[in-house]
């Protein structure tokens, strides 16, 4: 179905603001976008970023809006995981099938190339113009230097809130009658690392590798960027027996890394400058609901959803609404109500199941990929999965190279962890794990 043409504000130049704005740009609508920030082509990027995995729902995104090839360009596939334990050798874990990858990006690469690709098309940019209030049924928006100075007043036919986790758009609706509205904030926080390139500019690690040091409680990532050097990640307890409360100086900090890190030690003489540099940041699980109000303000992306990082899924999950999005204008064309309505009841449940997926895995990266039993488990689902591709997809697979619903990935992954508790409780599993007895149990459960 057709539409005519709207004034559109977005809150918010991040990645789900810019590739919204080239969305409905792309519709022909006129797009105005709105970020207190300094536009980040001028500025160095602050350490604060945990590198992005896109996968197949973030590409199917770039696909239908004609760039996705020119973001490939700026990305690394990544088919395994490397695995880097005490006093062994490191080891890889195939993703998926032959083929399928997730793609490293360096969110400051890649928003600097959405807010280019957007303008491009037409879309006008408003850095450092903070929005302080919304008129929610008006579609109108405060801009100001403080919130007590004096405001400038802009008129719009719908506003999306783009503007992440601590949305000042969503702050507005929170204040409405019957508004659900949850933020949990676990007790692991996180830090930016640098490893750089060796000096012919080459990768140190593996470049095709998600790098993972899992340490219990504490766990170190690291991904890798174009120019040789990789983005690590230190996720770790604010408080408590190993935390950021407890490296308060160099020496520490040298003591951790070596203790720890013992086999990477060496690539790492920037760890320490890093440590006490960047900040370390916090990490929220954020739910709220509705997401729309009447046929005039939409949240996407974090602003609805935020989720913890450690499913790989916040970007993608935010490009995914407006794929979505886009879908349904197509179907309903200038009713706006009825998109709003639509798209926040197709996307919530799913967007509640990618939140609880990323909290477990987070769980499972730390603690659960260096335990045994775990490991043989993920073995036994592996070859099973292999054997019958069409009875098992590993849950992994189905969010990350699937475009199935969030909330069938998490609700059949359940129905397959009860069946490999049964199957883990065979007597002697260790050694008969790869036999027809093993095969014909699960066939029978499933």
């Amino acid at each position: 179905m057709e539409q005519s043409s709207k004034n559109i504000a977005i809150i918010g130049s991040g990645l789900v603001g810019s590739l919204l704005a080239i969305y409905l740009r792309k519709l022909g609508h006129h797009i105005t976008v709105f970020d207190r920030r300094p536009d980040i082509r001028k500025i160095t990027f602050s350490g604060r970023s945990i590198n992005l995995a896109m996968s197949n729902r973030g590409w199917a995104a770039l696909e239908e809006v004609g760039i996705a090839s020119e973001v490939r360009d700026i990305a690394i596939p990544l088919d395994k995981r490397a695995m880097h334990l005490i006093d062994q050798d490191e080891y890889y874990q195939k993703y998926g099938k032959d083929g399928e990858a997730i793609w490293s990006i360096s969110r400051g690469v890649l928003n600097r190339k959405m807010i280019d690709l957007a303008e491009a098309s037409g879309v006008i940019f408003r850095f450092e113009e903070k929005v302080w209030d919304v008129d929610l049924p008006e579609a109108k928006l405060f801009t100001g230097e403080t919130e007590k100075g004096e405001w400038k007043e802009y008129s719009y036919d719908l506003i999306f809130g783009c503007d992440g986790a601590f949305s000042r758009v969503r702050h507005k609706m929170q204040r409405r009658s019957r508004f659900d509205y949850s933020q949990d904030f676990i007790d692991v926080g996180y830090k930016e690392l640098t490893i750089p390139a060796n000096d012919d500019g080459s990768h140190k690690l593996d470049k095709h590798s998600f790098h993972i040091w899992p340490r219990g409680k504490f766990m170190l990532i690291a991904m890798p960027n174009l120019d040789g050097s990789f983005t690590c990640t230190l996720f770790m307890p604010f408080e408590g027996e190993v935390s950021f409360d407890k490296i308060t100086t160099e020496q520490e900090a040298k003591v951790f890394f070596k203790t720890y890190f013992p086999n990477v030690r060496k690539e790492f003489e920037n760890l320490t400058k890093d440590f006490f540099n960047n900040p370390t940041s916090a990490m929220v699980t954020m739910k709220c609901y509705p997401w729309t109000y009447w046929n005039k303000v939409a949240l996407v992306g974090d602003s609805a959803h935020a989720v913890v990082p450690f499913y790989g899924q916040g970007m993608n999950a935010g490009f995914e609404d407006i794929y979505v999005l886009n879908q349904l204008i197509a179907k309903h064309g200038d009713d706006w109500g009825t998109i709003f309505k639509d798209y926040q009841e197709e996307r919530k449940p799913n967007a509640d199941a990618i939140a609880e997926l990323s909290y477990r895995n987070f769980v499972e990266m730390s603690s659960k990929t260096a335990d045994p039993k775990f490991l043989l488990q993920k073995k036994i689902e592996k070859a099973f999965a292999k054997k019958y591709p069409d009875k098992w997809v590993p849950v992994y697979s189905r969010v990350t190279f699937s475009n199935r619903p969030y909330a069938e990935a998490l609700a059949l992954g359940d129905v397959q962890e009860e069946i490999m508790k049964q199957v883990m409780l065979i007597p002697n599993i260790e050694s008969l794990w790869n036999t027809e007895e093993v095969e014909q149990k699960i066939l029978s459960l499933l």
